[in-house]
């Protein structure tokens, strides 16, 4: 699996969104540390834009961006053949195509390292009226694992967006059964209750969430927001 491939199985710009904040409220619960989660969503990232983010803590990310213009994806796979740092920069394609709407993503330093260097295996963008995402022209290598971007890591719960697949994600990384019922609930955007905080981690009150639900941009009022 590559970007591309990736792309194809992308919704629109609002669900891939709206999914993004799901999986960002859920750890949120599940992981009071900030720092040990996987999943974020920062709705006052700049003026005008949002970002949803992935960190393993073992180098591998990504980052979308969300503004007027559309959005823009970038994932960093830190042991991909087309590692910037194993061919003295990004591989060919990857950031060639980007439209001029999203320079200032590709050129943003938060995504480059100290160097300047861009940190990013897979990129794929959608303008606003765009019918479909996309992804530069790019002549993969043969890793031999048929995910030479990191694609198919990187990418996996954006691609497969069912509360299951979200469950086993997080039973295995937090190692403790995640109720499907409770994950089904944040995924359509129900507002969270106590019952659901309680279900997915005991140890959580409602009311400490304040400041994460605020930061997502989660719907707090009896109504999720369309």
């Amino acid at each position: 699996m590559t970007i591309h491939h990736v792309a194809r199985r992308l919704p629109e710009i609002s669900e891939l969104r709206d999914h993004c904040r799901s999986m960002a409220m859920l750890e949120a619960i599940l992981s009071p540390e900030w720092a040990d989660r996987h999943y974020s969503f920062d709705a006052h990232w700049s003026a005008g834009e949002e970002m949803a983010s992935m960190r393993n803590g073992s180098g591998d990310e990504f980052s979308i961006v969300f503004s007027d213009a559309g959005a823009y994806i970038r994932g960093f796979a830190h042991e991909s053949p087309m590692s910037p740092y194993a061919n003295d920069g990004p591989w060919p394609g990857v950031l060639d195509d980007v439209p001029d709407v999203f320079r200032s993503c590709v050129e943003e330093p938060a995504f480059a390292d100290e160097d300047g260097m861009p940190a990013v295996t897979a990129c794929a963008w959608r303008e606003r009226g765009d019918g479909a995402w996309k992804a530069g022209t790019i002549e993969f290598p043969d890793d031999g694992a048929g995910d030479p971007d990191g694609s198919a890591y990187l990418f996996r719960l954006l691609a497969d967006r069912a509360p299951e697949a979200f469950q086993r994600f997080a039973e295995d990384y937090y190692e403790i059964p995640v109720p499907l019922a409770a994950i089904q609930h944040v995924f359509a955007r129900r507002p969270v209750t106590s019952e659901v905080v309680a279900a997915l981690n005991p140890e959580v009150a409602l009311d400490a969430l304040a400041k994460d639900t605020a930061e997502i941009g989660y719907p707090t009022g009896d109504r999720a927001d369309t």
